[in-house]
């Protein structure tokens, strides 16, 4: 194939076409449990995560949320993913090789916000949210009074005791939690996010009318379970209210990812090492949001 621009042209738009269609066609599971937050700017600020909204009666003036004294700013990030394509390729018509890694970077590029809302969660026991304390940790405050969404317990469906230690604990932790004035939120969680080593324990939990030991399971139906491989820990797991416009983690979008490409036979990179490139760009961050709607376990007791 002669390397001119006409050709160069359609041999680009074949792997954009091939790179969008494994966009599309890739799977992802994280809006699950994030909400996606456009961002207009190098970063975002969630300062306003300490309003939590709630109708009260109206009785006189209007009683206006005050924002706390938290700072909480999450800066957004660069992604890439480029492959090179040598010249000797395109003039020998041996781009068949390029087709798998253009899938490859469309497949990748569509689950990046996976990626990031992985490593939120692997994190979440040490990294801090809006308030300041870790995402999951023992004395976040609530009128004065510290809340815990953490929790030690090992996940267990053998008998009524243990599973009530601990996927019962955490159910009804996140149904007890209150406002600042002391009102009661009303979540209901309603997913159960677990590493592939406790896959079967959490199915039995959700799925399974009896418990290991043949008795009647009473959190049976009561969540929804998602295996992500992407969790680093054996035995850490989550349990998340999903159905609120807000989410427990936020996936912070700057530039959606993008197919690109650097086609000009006359650039330097061409002329010295007759490379031509292609890939997919993206700008993008994570963060957590309200620590109410989720509660996270070590599994270690």
């Amino acid at each position: 194939m002669l390397v001119n621009k006409a050709n160069l042209t359609a041999v680009f738009i074949t792997l954009k076409t091939t790179f969008n269609k494994a966009f599309e066609a890739a799977p992802s599971v994280w809006e699950k449990t994030t909400m996606k937050v456009p961002s207009g700017s190098s970063q975002n600020d969630y300062t306003w995560l300490s309003r939590f909204p709630k109708m009260i009666k109206w009785l006189g003036s209007k009683t206006v949320k005050v924002l706390k004294a938290f700072t909480y700013t999450v800066i957004n990030d660069d992604y890439e993913a480029t492959v090179e394509v040598d010249r000797n390729d395109i003039e020998d018509d041996n781009l068949g090789i390029y087709a798998p890694m253009a899938k490859e970077a469309g497949f990748s590029s569509k689950q990046l916000p996976d990626e990031i809302d992985a490593e939120l969660k692997n994190d979440a026991f040490t990294n801090l949210c809006y308030d300041g304390q870790y995402f999951y940790d023992t004395d976040h405050s609530v009128a004065g009074a510290s809340v815990s969404n953490k929790g030690t317990a090992a996940l267990s469906a053998a008998t009524k005791t243990l599973i009530t230690a601990s996927y019962g604990a955490a159910r009804l932790a996140i149904m007890n939690f209150k406002d600042d004035d002391g009102r009661p939120l009303g979540l209901i969680p309603n997913l159960l996010e677990v590493p592939p080593a406790l896959e079967a324990t959490a199915n039995m939990i959700c799925k399974n009318p009896k418990l290991e030991d043949d008795k009647p399971n009473p959190y049976f139906g009561t969540a929804e379970v998602l295996v992500n491989p992407r969790l680093t820990s054996s035995t850490k797991w989550m349990l998340h209210v999903t159905n609120r416009p807000l989410k427990p983690f936020v996936y912070q979008e700057r530039k959606a990812p993008v197919f690109v490409q650097q086609v000009n036979p006359d650039t330097e990179d061409v002329f010295m090492r007759k490379k031509f490139k292609f890939g997919s760009e993206a700008r993008a961050a994570g963060g957590y949001g309200l620590w109410q709607l989720s509660y996270g376990s070590t599994g270690a007791a």
